[in-house]
């Protein structure tokens, strides 16, 4: 090894290390500030009902508090309303107060004020501490539904994690995606949907969620001499893998799996690094009958997800018929804190 090349991959070392060590005071501090809120909104909540306070209380105490601490932001009539409902709502819940602690007190509040059941909030919580979701990435998820998605998705995987599975690819790929910030017709080709998503990258990816990358579009590859275009090819830090996209207009037709199958197996074989995971395939189709997709994604090895997509905010009509029952979705929630 060249004195370049070693000193290089000394100095990466050491830039690793201060990352790590500032990540990790971060989320100390954090903790320390949510322990401090969590009790904070205890003592509001127990002196109201304690000696009947009113909401108006709260004001008295922010104006006594700020004066006290003026160099402090954290101490307003709304930030003090908001502890107390961040502890009125995990008082009784002693197995996700915990894990609500993990993430930022803001990104609390966000989940809190907006989730419309306990396993939708515990569902949000779980993301952002996996995924690192920042305050506008988390709201564009709960406004697009994503919890709802999630839950629904169809993949040849189910929410078990294993070693080859962990909770992140479940995670991945979504049953239903929302391109309304595309500007389409609602007559559009494959490659007029492939091109405008394309050039709304950064919307795209978010919409995706989780920690995707875009690698490339009709990216190349080349088979005994012939060549393939992959629509769409996408990486995702958190899995370490490859993604492959292909990008229907109509409704699923089976044949698609054979051909997304071809598709990782040759990134597998011939493009995939020694430290990284086996890819996955998205097949995203205007429309898809459910249980023909069930059918589909049997008794295959590759990992592969069919999802749907629509140029408009509404989710399918189906959606909250086919939801899983509560019980089923707090157990898979219980696997996904793994």
């Amino acid at each position: 090894m060249d004195a370049k090349k070693e000193y290089l991959d000394f100095i990466g070392s050491v830039k690793d290390h201060i990352r790590n060590a500032q990540y990790a005071a971060l989320k100390a501090v954090n903790k320390e500030l949510v322990g401090l809120y969590w009790d904070i909104g205890r003592m509001i909540s127990e002196k109201q009902n304690e000696l009947g306070w009113g909401k108006a209380v709260i004001s008295n105490i922010a104006s006594d508090l700020q004066r006290e601490f003026p160099e402090g932001h954290g101490f307003s009539a709304r930030n003090l309303r908001s502890m107390v409902l961040f502890y009125s709502e995990y008082k009784g819940d002693a197995n996700w107060q915990p894990v609500a602690a993990k993430i930022s007190f803001t990104h609390n509040i966000i989940i809190l004020s907006k989730s419309q059941s306990k396993s939708e909030r515990h569902f949000y919580v779980i993301t952002v501490d996996k995924f690192g979701w920042s305050k506008r990435v988390l709201e564009h998820q709960i406004v697009n539904k994503t919890y709802e998605k999630y839950l629904l998705n169809q993949t040849n995987y189910d929410l078990e994690s294993t070693e080859d599975s962990p909770p992140q690819k479940n995670l991945a790929i979504k049953d239903h995606y929302t391109f309304d910030f595309l500007e389409l017709s609602e007559k559009h080709s494959e490659r007029e949907l492939e091109a405008s998503l394309i050039r709304n990258i950064r919307e795209f990816l978010l919409e995706l969620g989780g920690d995707f990358t875009f690698v490339g579009n009709q990216f190349r590859i080349e088979v005994g001499g012939e060549e393939f275009f992959i629509d769409l090819l996408l990486y995702n830090r958190d899995l370490q893998c490859l993604i492959v996209v292909e990008l229907k207009t109509g409704k699923f037709k089976p044949e698609y799996k054979g051909k997304m199958e071809f598709y990782l197996d040759v990134l597998n074989d011939k493009y995939r690094k020694a430290n990284e995971n086996e890819a996955i395939g998205i097949i995203i189709c205007k429309t898809k009958n459910r249980l023909v997709v069930e059918y589909s994604l049997k008794k295959i090895d590759n990992s592969i997800g069919i999802a749907s997509y629509s140029t408009g905010p509404e989710l399918p009509e189906y959606y909250m018929d086919v939801l899983p029952s509560v019980e089923k979705i707090e157990k898979g929630l219980g696997r996904l804190m793994g």
